[in-house]
């Protein structure tokens, strides 16, 4: 399913294999120009964001509101113990009500099917701050630092390395519609959504899956991962399979000689990439966590306009 803005519906911000291409790229660019210092000049003042935060955040929380003030407008957060939610309101009368008070709400929770029940029932813009199965904020600023960094993302290599979860689902998303090959290293039990990939084929992305993290990342011109241990849920045994997928200076040797490093952060330091590559100098790690604020006001104008 692909966008339509449709005189009188919210334009909704759920996921990138919604949209079709062009949109996307408008979104980078905007971001790219509000970063420097040229994009429109406070186009939301009197408008109010609400961040329904399900799951705990640093980067979403400050970037969406940062983001959200200097656009002119203004924030109300809201966690579980701050909504109905938790004491059995349904998704569908949140949304009802917060659509009374607001001019837009940003979810991030666990199941997909809560935030499409948001969009569904909303009559303003929901935008995925994050889901299980996604999580295309974050995807879209890894475009735009990759970009400000090395120019088009289109026919270079993206090497994702360890566990093929929500951020490696909107890669693969990304994939068909900025036009690079990815190569997906994880171990066979945490392979990323059959669905997502089968969706990027049908777009004619190249996504390549294997287990062997060394051929994913071979002549790479970006690698990604992320951590292995979500929400600070702790895995002995995920994290033992996850082991040899640790991104090192030894992996990082293979990619391309100008090769970027990605992390959506927080970063276990020495479990899934070490300090020698997260300190390093390929590292965009804390570009890439700034983008979020620019990439996202792209995101709040265009669904506001």
């Amino acid at each position: 399913m692909t966008v339509s803005a449709k005189p009188g519906l919210p334009r909704h911000f759920l996921d990138i294999d919604r949209f079709e291409p062009e949109t996307l790229r408008g979104l980078i660019d905007l971001g790219k120009a509000y970063k420097a210092g040229r994009g429109p000049d406070r186009p939301l003042v009197g408008k109010i964001l609400a961040m329904v935060f399900e799951k705990p955040s640093t980067r979403t929380r400050v970037s969406f509101e940062a983001g959200m003030k200097q656009l002119g407008g203004d924030v109300v957060a809201l966690t579980r113990a701050d909504t109905q939610l938790g004491r059995g309101e349904t998704i569908a009368d949140t949304a009802r009500v917060l659509s009374r008070f607001v001019n837009a709400i940003m979810i991030r929770t666990d199941s997909p099917a809560k935030l499409d029940d948001l969009a569904r029932y909303a009559t303003v813009p929901v935008i995925n701050g994050l889901t299980d199965d996604s999580h295309p904020c974050q995807v879209m600023a890894d475009v735009m630092t990759y970009e400000e960094h090395r120019g088009t993302l289109a026919g270079k290599v993206v090497a994702w390395v360890g566990d093929g979860n929500n951020v490696a689902a909107s890669w693969i998303h990304a994939s068909a519609q900025f036009g690079c090959t990815l190569r997906v290293a994880a171990p066979a039990p945490l392979m990323p959504s059959a669905k997502a990939v089968a969706w990027a084929r049908q777009r004619g992305g190249r996504v390549d899956l294997m287990t062997d993290p060394a051929v994913a990342v071979e002549g790479a011109d970006l690698v990604v991962t992320d951590t292995w241990l979500s929400m600070g849920c702790r895995d002995e045994s995920r994290a033992s399979l996850l082991a040899p997928y640790q991104v090192n200076d030894a992996l990082m040797a293979r990619a391309a000689a100008d090769a970027l490093f990605m992390h959506c952060l927080p970063a276990h330091r020495g479990e899934e990439v070490t300090d020698s590559v997260m300190d390093g100098p390929r590292s965009v790690v804390w570009d890439e966590a700034e983008n979020r604020m620019h990439v996202q006001k792209a995101i709040l104008t265009w669904c506001l306009s």
